[in-house]
């Protein structure tokens, strides 16, 4: 038996957020960030809450902002589907909710591409609750301009690594989501990332690619990103980082790797 036909014996796939979180809070629709492969994005489009140009101009659903978040069982995701964001009425939304999900005794996943003034306001507002959270933050690639072209709106390489340094320094659980990786191989990343990640870092590929839509000169970006996702570089990749102890693999690469 191979070792992908033994992981497929082992491996318990799930979906969406529950591979890291049993629940998840959103208080805003839309997303500042406007990666071209978001899946909110494209769910939010499909029912018609959004569109390509509304998407990234963010609105506060303020029916979730007024709601008490009782204590819940397990681990809270917030958020999943938007950033929080230094626009003033977002981060006042987002704070709100965070604040609600500490003071009932909710453990709290932040997943966000840091900005570096959010992160120390967090702290700054919430180091009370400090066993009560643990920060993922979303490294896809050390490239700025991988970074740029994907995630046009989000903070920098050397901001994110600021603000994993700095949140790490003052002792939060963190951990890092390597998803969807841009970088062809992901090794050197999970290298600078590993001493400031206490739990783990998780690597997955991307889940949305454009076929249609494409302008010229977005074409390498698309055919790249797609040789990145060849079964048989997953495998190297899966050979190369399984025995980092950190290392974690998405189920979308798991699926493939043990489906194929």
């Amino acid at each position: 038996m191979g070792v992908y036909e033994k992981l497929s014996k082992k491996i318990k796939i799930t979906s969406g957020t529950r591979e890291w979180a049993d629940h998840n809070v959103n208080c805003i629709l839309g997303c500042y960030n406007n990666c071209r492969y978001c899946y909110a994005k494209i769910i939010a489009k499909r029912f018609g809450r959004a569109t390509d140009r509304t998407w990234q101009h963010m609105k506060v659903r303020r029916e979730v902002i007024k709601r008490s978040y009782r204590k819940m069982r397990g681990r809270v995701m917030f958020p999943s589907s938007h950033d929080i964001i230094d626009i003033p009425r977002i981060e006042e939304a987002c704070f709100t909710a965070l604040k609600r999900l500490l003071e009932n005794g909710n453990n709290v996943l932040i997943t966000t591409k840091p900005r570096y003034t959010i992160i120390k306001k967090i702290d700054e507002l919430f180091s009370n609750y400090k066993e009560h959270i643990q920060f993922r933050f979303t490294i896809t690639s050390s490239d700025d301009e991988l970074l740029k072209f994907w995630e046009p709106n989000a903070p920098l390489f050397k901001e994110r690594m600021e603000s994993l340094k700095y949140i790490f320094s003052k002792k939060y659980k963190t951990s890092v989501s390597v998803e969807p990786f841009l970088d062809y191989n992901p090794k050197s990343l999970v290298k600078q990332v590993m001493h400031y990640s206490t739990e783990s870092i998780w690597i997955g590929k991307m889940n949305y690619i454009h076929n249609n839509g494409i302008q010229e000169n977005e074409a390498p970006f698309y055919s790249n990103i797609r040789k990145n996702y060849e079964l048989p570089h997953l495998e190297e990749i899966y050979n190369d980082l399984r025995d980092y102890s950190k290392v974690r693999f998405k189920d979308s690469i798991m699926i493939k790797l043990t489906r194929s």
